[in-house]
């Protein structure tokens, strides 16, 4: 496949969420372009719908606007998440600190992640909880209320443990501080709480919140996301010539470890047009074919690279030697058992993969892959083995390209328009 062009990927998934709750808590209207119109960014505008918002209907090149009311709102009904994790946990932080009872839901994959996670550090904040499944997971009633500042060692690395927690001193107006262990996860939640006036600061590896801004009615413009920008980007360095583009992408530190990693297996990947909006980096990638060769990726790098994974794993199988991924035990309880999964699915290509207790081993190959690939209706494994079947004389079919709307509309038909 030659590639080439200049293209844009859907808005970033992780600040839409953040930017469509922080509307919803302001007082007034706000307006974001450029968000995500997945059917996870569309989960958090339902609820927030049901919660007391009034939100413009989330539509590809549409900007969105959103009507807050300062607070949220009792719900009449059983809040459904769908399929978005995110939408959980951080509207879990939010509803802590609000007086009234909601029950929240989601598909059969929702139900089985683990949501204790947070109901605990919850827990001892103040808020309450009724479990109504049989395991950790949803549904789940949440009984907000007056809350305890909270000193917190999370047990792992996680975006949507932190940021709940982060908002729910936002909602309840109380301190709280946070320890990572291991390494950084995204830090959109931060960010955008400086931007609106908060105190958060880094101390010895903890991060410290205060309730000192205040969310104020606002415009963004969403920049492209770049675990969405990792899929062009690894089908360009498959591919046999040419040159991609990939424009207005978010390159937040914390979510572009993935590029480092490329790098040491030889991809070029170039930035460019470096800007910054809403304390957030932003510019264009530009990706080139590459030889790869195998690399190790250290524990400490996975929480920053954590949702890219199935891609990089899908590249292993097309580089020279051996690439190991130490400690991607998180990436069981992910939409999937990804990490069964990409074992899986690559020995199903004709590959070699294996599971070495939370350790993830792949051996490159220059045969072209060819087998069938079950996704669990998981969007990543969708779109990463997607993108090995652009290799030339790979035979890849994928049980369900579909569930690559979950985060990418129209992935299938950027994948063929890249091509020159």
């Amino acid at each position: 496949m030659i590639v080439g062009g200049s293209i844009r990927v859907p808005g970033d998934k992780s600040l839409t969420h953040r930017a469509l709750l922080f509307a919803a808590m302001a007082r007034g209207r706000s307006h974001l372009g450029g968000a995500l119109t997945s059917l996870d960014a569309r989960s958090s505008a339902r609820v927030l719908r049901q919660l007391g918002a009034v939100l413009s209907p989330l539509r590809e090149g549409c900007l969105v606007s959103v009507e807050g009311r300062g607070r949220l709102r009792r719900p009449e009904a059983v809040l459904n998440c769908g399929n978005s994790g995110t939408t959980t946990r951080l509207l879990l932080g939010l509803l802590a600190g609000h007086r009234f009872r909601a029950t929240l839901t989601g598909d059969a994959s929702l139900r089985r992640r683990p949501m204790r996670r947070v109901t605990r550090p919850l827990s001892e904040m103040g808020a309450r909880f009724i479990e109504h499944g049989a395991g950790d997971g949803l549904p789940l009633t949440i009984v907000g209320g007056r809350l305890r500042p909270l000193t917190y060692e999370m047990p792992v690395s996680s975006a949507q443990i932190k940021g709940c927690l982060l908002l729910a001193g936002l909602s309840g107006g109380v301190e709280v501080a946070v320890r990572e262990p291991g390494g950084r996860s995204r830090d959109h939640s931060e960010r955008l709480l400086r931007a609106f006036g908060y105190q958060v600061k880094e101390d010895d590896g903890w991060i410290r919140f205060a309730p000192t801004g205040r969310i104020e009615p606002f415009d963004m413009q969403i920049p492209g996301d770049p675990s969405s920008a990792a899929f062009p980007v690894g089908a360009a360095v498959l591919a046999e010539g040419g040159e991609l583009r990939i424009s207005g992408v978010g390159l937040n530190p914390t979510r572009t470890g993935f590029l480092g990693v490329l790098a040491r297996m030889g991809a070029q990947v170039a930035v460019e047009a470096a800007a910054e909006l809403f304390q957030e980096p932003v510019g264009d990638l530009v990706a080139r074919p590459a030889s790869l060769h195998a690399t190790e990726v250290a524990a400490g790098e996975i929480p920053g690279l954590i949702d890219e994974i199935p891609l990089l794993a899908a590249l292993a199988t097309r580089a020279a030697g051996t690439t190991i991924f130490r400690d991607v035990g998180e990436l069981r309880v992910k939409e999937s058992d990804r990490l069964a999964l990409i074992a899986e699915n690559i020995r199903s290509a004709g590959g070699r993969a294996e599971v070495v207790g939370d350790d993830l081993h792949v051996e490159g190959t220059t045969a072209p892959p060819a087998g069938r690939v079950r996704t669990a209706g998981d969007h990543r494994l969708a779109m990463a083995f997607a993108v090995l079947g652009t290799v030339p004389g790979a035979r890849i079919r994928v049980d369900d390209m579909a569930c690559a709307a979950v985060s990418y509309p129209g992935f299938p038909r950027m994948l063929r328009a890249i091509k020159t």
